[in-house]
């Protein structure tokens, strides 16, 4: 751990804070409909738009129209990427001749990418062509962080209002959130990291004559475009299978930086969004606060652990047979070293956001661990765009009920009474996220065929390589313990219901849960009122999350990193 290490963690803190009015501000103006500097250019096309779908914007839905309407438009756009997958040999913008995508694969594939997960069993540069990049993943990339943001505020405005059946249009908002907000920040994203060296065209892949006489084929495409998204919309899917380590997808530090950025920014300004419209911006910051210290515990823990040198090559230096190292630089970009490689890992597995910068099974145990964890508090610290906040909201309604458990009252938030139903929603979406997850990850570690042959290793570390990997496609993160072959039949296919398990069987709650919120009067705080904008609050708040993260996931964890660290610290590797 270094100086220069922590200057580089409070440059990025400080500009992440510093953006979170701003752009909370925009998302408000316009979710709300409010006018905006882009409406002379975009309001005649959002208008043209709804014309020509049928679209009438001034109809709002009630919570099932709501949920109906977006498991529509998923199930339609996953059938459609699948297509493209399975027919891309027979498709244009395929200048290496790529063959259609194995059907388990496609399967595995279109679930990842409509669940803005983009987990990848494949390597993109060899398997998916340009077309199938652009017109299949990319286009998700937009769509599913359009709904998740959607998702997120429809249930902002159900705390809002009073007495309504209504939540919003869920087309109107999806239509805005891609016109106003991910479409401009995309292109002038591309332009920039294209500006930074990273590739944007139509080519087929170069062959280069190295120094040895070798033939050496140097894949390209329109990366840029995809990289933006990939980040912006916390989506992850790499344009390479290297991902975010590839010098064509992050060239430099300060592209580095740019894409760490990109995965907060939303996520963030989404908080004063919700204390803009909820009228208690107080609240914003306070739900704000325990994001930023979630992640500045998270960010001091995996760089503490990766800023040592592996036990047993310290335990070589020591003897004199080897130099001891500056840190743990195994699976990581040497331009990024073990700062830059440790805060990229925190924050892509705080939102959920797969695309990494160095090899997450090369971490230490408890470097590992902590990146899992950061999985396991089930998107809330940031989380993906949308997804994230709703998941925070859950974890308020959870700690508001059992705050008026303490004090004997029915409990409130933000002007209404959390009851039976709110409370049987809450623990709904909380009880899915682990069953999916442990359930899985048992069958498989008892199953040596499905489960344990696609292991590169034994022991506690391929335990938690299994682990990890349900536990990333549950919380749509899609990043990897890469040490796991998730290629196979059973884990394409597993994993994909996994994937549509962790977003739509969580989101069905929370959609039903806004509908509740939206039916309730509004009461007056009262001196028994808990509020939710305090520094007290804030803490209530972490500790409900750690506390039922822990009780949750605690076992899972002792029998995988701990035990490895465990073990590791008496010689035994795995």
């Amino acid at each position: 751990m270094s100086a220069n290490g922590w200057l580089q963690f409070a440059i990025f803190s400080v500009i992440l804070l510093a953006s979170v009015r701003p752009v909370g501000i925009y998302l408000a103006r316009v979710l709300e409909g409010e006018r905006t500097w882009l409406d002379p250019v975009l309001r005649p096309i959002e208008r043209l738009i709804y014309r020509l779908c049928g679209v009438n914007a001034g109809k709002e839905m009630n919570w099932r129209e709501y949920a109906y309407a977006v498991l529509g438009v998923s199930a339609v756009s996953l059938l459609v990427t699948y297509g493209i997958e399975r027919l891309q040999a027979l498709l244009p913008f395929n200048p290496q001749g790529l063959a259609a995508v194995g059907p388990d694969l496609a399967w595995n594939t279109a679930a990842s990418f409509t669940t803005n997960t983009n987990w990848q069993s494949y390597v993109p540069e060899t398997t998916m062509s340009y077309l199938t990049q652009m017109a299949g993943l990319a286009y998700h990339n937009f769509l599913s962080a359009a709904m998740g943001i959607a998702v997120a505020v429809a249930l902002i405005r159900a705390i809002k209002r009073t007495s309504s059946g209504t939540i919003g249009n869920f087309w109107v908002d999806t239509t805005r959130t891609l016109l106003y907000v991910l479409l401009p920040a995309s292109i002038i994203g591309a332009l920039l990291l294209v500006a930074q060296g990273v590739p944007q065209n139509l080519h087929a892949y170069t062959s280069a004559h190295t120094l040895e006489g070798q033939t050496q084929t140097i894949a390209q495409g329109p990366v840029a475009s995809q990289e933006v998204i990939k980040e912006m919309g916390t989506n992850g899917g790499g344009f390479f299978n290297a991902n975010s380590a590839h010098p064509f997808e992050n060239p430099t530090p300060l592209s580095n930086l740019y894409e760490m950025f990109l995965i907060f920014s939303i996520g963030a300004g989404l908080t004063y969004t919700l204390g803009r419209m909820t009228g208690s911006p107080g609240h914003g910051w306070a739900v704000l606060a325990a994001m930023f210290i979630l992640f500045s515990a998270g960010f001091t823990t995996v760089y503490w652990a990766e800023s040592h040198p592996h036990l047993l090559i310290h335990g070589a230096a020591q003897t004199g047979t080897l130099t001891a190292p500056a840190g743990n630089m195994e699976g990581k970009e040497v331009r990024f070293g073990v700062s830059q490689s440790s805060l990229f890992s925190t924050v892509t597995t705080d939102a959920s956001c797969g695309a990494v910068n160095t090899m997450h099974d090369s971490l230490t145990p408890l470097g590992g661990m902590m990146v899992l964890i950061n999985l396991m508090f089930g998107e809330v610290v940031f989380g993906g765009v949308g997804s994230g906040l709703y998941g925070m909201i859950i974890m308020v309604v959870l700690s508001v009920f059992v705050a008026g458990l303490m004090v004997g009252r029915t409990p409130e938030y933000l002007g209404k009474k959390i009851e039976s139903y709110d409370v049987k929603m809450t623990m709904l979406y909380v009880l899915i996220f682990p069953l999916i997850i442990l359930t899985f990850t048992a069958i498989f570690v008892l199953s040596p065929t499905i489960g344990l042959s696609s292991l590169a290793n034994q022991g506690p570390h391929g335990f938690t390589e299994i682990l990890y990997a349900f536990t990333s496609a549950a919380a749509n993160n899609g990043s990897a313990f890469a040490g796991l072959n998730a290629n196979t039949w059973w884990y394409n296919v597993m994993l994909g219901w996994t994937m549509l398990a962790g977003r739509f069987l969580m989101l069905i709650p929370v959609l039903a849960l806004a509908g509740n919120l939206a039916q309730k009067k509004s009461v007056p705080p009262s001196p028994g009122t808990f509020p939710v904008n305090t520094a007290l609050f804030t803490a209530l708040l972490i500790s409900v999350i750690l506390i039922l993260s822990a009780l949750t996931f605690f076992p899972a964890l002792s029998l995988g990193p701990i035990l490895e660290h465990l073990l590791l610290k008496a010689g035994q590797l795995f």
